[in-house]
């Protein structure tokens, strides 16, 4: 979602679990990073303990002997820094398209704030690399697929610690630039990117290449993100929802506090009050409260149901903000540096926690696309829209007014249906079946940011319908917050009238609705947020 970048802040890492508003910051606005000194305490400890191991004539997995299905093999001393530089090499293996910058940022800070937890045995200086490449906005490329979610997300991760070693390439984002393009900058080798920085490259040394690769952090990263953009689109699906039910004439009566207490969702309750607020004051609504003036008994489902859909997605958001916090609080590596010295391996880099919520996500998500798109449907709808004019056209037969805007909705929520199917029940064995089992989460992560960018281009369809149908609504006047929204619609896009080249005006609409403008327009006139 594209936002403006604020003043820089400092982030600082393992004094306290990351907040998600931190990893926000970091990833797409370039906040700088900082490491709590007692952070790099914690390190420095656990690291004296792997350094110990390393001398100890028995094998330990990550230490002294190969990965995945060639755990059984010893490596011998001589042999382990080269055997933590193959690692990287091999594991860097993605391919496809470069993901986000911001994505990539989050990895980065999500990695660092693992290493700071002492549980993963690496020098400081490891920490440190990866703190001043955020901070110098040297971010790796990084490409799609790779990732199979177990033991985490490796091949992303891979090509975060293959640059931090002087190698592949890199873009080099200004700090404090929005950074949620990858193509601001030209590709530059990692060696000169980090020689730019002042910045030495990393010279692995035991455990450290496993520390750097075994962890969740792509999935969380996007799922992070994705919770921000994803509570400023249910937001605007309630605006959309309040513009569609007034154009409509549809009843808020259905909304009444004490309806929603005989079923107490909080979402569901959230959502109304919002609905009530941003329609209170409305002359449109006013205008046909009185029986003898309209005698329909009920709204359609998808005006009268839109807290009931709209809250279950809230609750999902919710749930999904639970898992995501636990997660933030999570040192996820194998084996693992315990409190009491002890080195374990563990299976905390499965991603089923995170998985299984951006698959439920994914469905909320193409369920609140497919309620607007049939609000939309119903304001076009002659038959259906209760006497605004066919397909919103100014001369109906030559013009066809917003018809296909709707087609767009329509192709926009096919898809969404299809992104619904869940990546975390898809699992495919690796690694010669010693990885039999994957969470897929990256894939999950990966569908649900396409899921988002298209809910937001259907309610964008939504509030463009609903304002044009606002405006042909008059002489009556629509409430001061859906008003609001109306106003700043006609900002970007003129009002009802003869055909005209439609894309941009989606464009424009899409724009503000991703930015948060509509959001916004509407909390200042009185609507809830």
């Amino acid at each position: 979602m594209s936002t403006v970048a604020p003043t820089l802040a400092v982030v600082t890492v393992g004094a306290a679990p990351l907040r998600p508003e931190d990893v926000v910051a970091v990833a797409r606005n370039g906040a700088r990073v900082e490491i709590d000194p007692r952070a790099i305490a914690r390190v420095e400890a656990s690291r004296a303990l792997v350094e110990a191991l390393a001398d100890d004539p028995a094998p330990h997995y990550g230490i002294s002997t190969g990965f995945g299905a060639l755990a059984t093999t010893f490596i011998a001393p001589e042999r382990r820094r080269q055997l933590q530089a193959s690692l990287i090499r091999s594991h860097a293996a993605g391919t496809g398209a470069e993901v986000e910058t911001e994505v990539v940022r989050a990895l980065q800070l999500l990695r660092l704030q693992t290493l700071a937890t002492g549980h993963t045995g690496v020098r400081p200086v490891v920490a440190l690399t990866y703190a001043a490449m955020l901070n110098a906005g040297i971010t790796p490329i990084v490409r799609e697929y790779g990732s199979l979610g177990c033991s985490g997300d490796l091949a992303p991760l891979a090509h975060i610690a293959l640059a931090a070693m002087g190698e592949g390439e890199v873009r080099v984002v200004a700090p404090g630039r929005t950074a949620d393009e990858t193509g601001d900058s030209t590709p530059v080798p990692a060696a000169e990117a980090l020689a730019e920085a002042s910045v030495s490259p990393l010279v692995l040394s035991e455990k450290e290449g496993l520390a750097l690769i075994n962890g969740t952090d792509g999935m969380l990263g996007m799922l992070l993100l994705e919770l921000h953009d994803l509570q400023a689109l249910l937001d605007t699906a309630d605006i959309a929802a309040a513009m569609s039910i007034e154009s409509q004439l549809g009843t808020d009566a259905v909304f009444a506090g004490d309806l929603m207490a005989l079923r107490p969702q909080a979402g569901q309750t959230e959502s109304a009050a919002n609905l009530r607020a941003l329609l209170a004051g409305s002359g449109i609504m006013a205008s046909h409260r009185d029986p003898s003036v309209c005698t329909r008994v009920q709204d359609a489902y998808s005006l009268r149901c839109a807290p009931q859909v709209h809250g279950a997605a809230r609750d999902t958001l919710a749930h999904a903000r639970r898992i995501a916090s636990r997660e933030l609080a999570s040192a996820v590596d194998n084996p693992v540096i315990t409190d009491d010295g002890r080195v374990e391996s563990n299976g905390n880099f499965h991603g089923a926690p995170v998985a299984y919520v951006l698959d439920f996500l994914a469905i909320a998500v193409a369920d609140v696309a497919s309620m607007s798109e049939r609000r939309t449907d119903r304001a076009l709808d002659v038959a259906r829209s209760n006497g605004l004019p066919p397909f919103l056209a100014h001369e109906v037969g030559v013009d066809s007014g917003l018809m296909i805007a709707q087609y767009s909705a329509a192709g926009i929520v096919s898809e969404l249906k299809r992104l619904a199917a869940p990546a975390s029940v898809d699992s495919i064995p690796s690694s010669a079946m010693q990885e039999d089992h994957v969470s897929m989460g990256w894939a999950a992560a990966r569908k649900l940011r396409r899921a988002i960018d298209g809910l937001a281009r259907v309610l964008a369809i939504e509030v463009l319908t609903g304002a044009r149908a606002l405006d042909l609504r008059a002489p009556l006047a629509p409430a001061p917050a859906t008003g609001a929204v109306r106003d700043l619609v006609r900002g970007a896009v003129v009002g009802p009238g003869p055909d005209r080249f439609l894309s941009p005006d989606l464009e424009a609409v899409t724009e503000l609705v991703l930015s948060g403008a509509v959001a916004d327009a509407a909390a200042r006139a009185g609507g809830a947020r």
